[in-house]
């Protein structure tokens, strides 16, 4: 009993700590834009690393299975973008700048661990949202189907990382991550290959078994969201 209160303490601890340097980091990325947009922008892959970091840092437990699924999400990432970006027949015609470090076959590496953070956040977030309405109508109408609950959190969890690309594109453009070449217009399709490949990753999040209540996770998913709709909206 006191070891599960002690372990429960040090959990909160950690998921404080991070959410305060996540908060940190995107507060003075997002002002530092305004007065040196060049070195803030160059700082992106040091920022995913440090929040890719920060997740490991609150994942309650890391296991194999847990190892697995971040290199799922890291190898599909940069897979897809490859594909993309060579070709075309994923996302549309896109190419990426130089801001965002090191460069594999016209991809950022960071954009495989972006994937990851993406997927993981929205996964925990759609999880932890799913327990509680399941909690609330056990007790009114019995325990929800298992597989209604699985097949929520695959197509819920792709709808909310849909979303956050929403939210990233216009941004990521002023930041110089990438450009959409032709027009310059964002096309529906990039939004239907991120729905279809999210699917995709979010079924492996839900097919296997690891911790799934990083509560930092969902803060994070949080701190992205409002980071990005900042800088489309005032950069």
């Amino acid at each position: 009993m006191i070891l599960k209160m002690i372990e429960r303490y040090m959990l909160k601890s950690r998921t404080q700590i991070a959410t305060a340097l996540a908060i940190f980091f995107h507060v003075i990325g997002f002002v530092g834009m305004f007065f040196n947009k060049e070195f803030f922008t160059a700082a992106t892959p040091f920022n995913l690393l440090l929040m890719f970091g920060l997740l490991l840092y609150t994942q309650q437990k890391i296991n194999w299975v847990f190892i697995i699924f971040i290199a799922v999400c890291f190898v599909t990432g940069i897979a897809v973008e490859i594909i993309g970006t060579s070709t075309g027949y994923l996302f549309g015609e896109y190419s990426y700048g130089t801001t965002l470090g090191l460069i594999f076959k016209n991809v950022p590496v960071v954009i495989g661990i972006n994937w990851f953070i993406i997927i993981y956040c929205c996964g925990i977030t759609v999880n932890r949202f799913l327990e509680k309405i399941s909690a609330k109508l056990e007790t009114m109408t019995g325990a929800p189907s298992p597989a209604v609950r699985f097949f929520s959190v695959i197509s819920d969890g792709a709808m909310l990382a849909v979303f956050f690309d929403w939210i990233l594109e216009p941004a990521a453009i002023k930041l110089g991550y990438w450009q959409w070449l032709g027009n310059g217009e964002i096309p529906t399709y990039n939004y239907l290959c991120w729905f279809i490949i999210s699917l995709g990753l979010m079924s492996v999040f839900t097919f296997l078994k690891f911790e799934k209540k990083n509560i930092f996770a969902v803060n994070l998913l949080m701190i992205m969201m409002m980071f990005f709709m900042l800088i489309r909206t005032f950069l």
